[in-house]
């Protein structure tokens, strides 16, 4: 008797979920809106990809120019020691 009353329960329990999936419409194929927010997420993503990728060049470009600077700036204080020790010697 408990067996039968626990297999009945197993059952019921096993047929009232999948009932309640295909009540909720659940199918194997995305409907037209899923697919929509899919390309969307999709197209969101490139674009993020793509202003990540911008961001690395300008930043290589940046550091670059600080790299072009700090070279200049040793340059000017070579120059400017080299000019010092000149009028120090007058």
């Amino acid at each position: 008797m408990r067996k039968t009353i626990r297999t009945l329960l197993i059952v019921t329990s096993i047929f009232a979920l999948l009932l309640s999936v295909f009540l909720t419409g659940c199918t194997r194929h995305p409907n037209e809106k899923q697919c929509q927010a899919y390309e969307e997420q999709v197209k969101a993503t490139d674009a993020a990809e793509q202003a990540l990728q911008d961001k690395k060049q300008e930043k290589a470009t940046v550091e670059q120019q600080l790299n072009d600077a700090k070279q200049k700036l040793e340059e000017v204080k070579s120059e400017k020691s080299t000019i010092q020790s000149k009028l120090g010697g007058m």
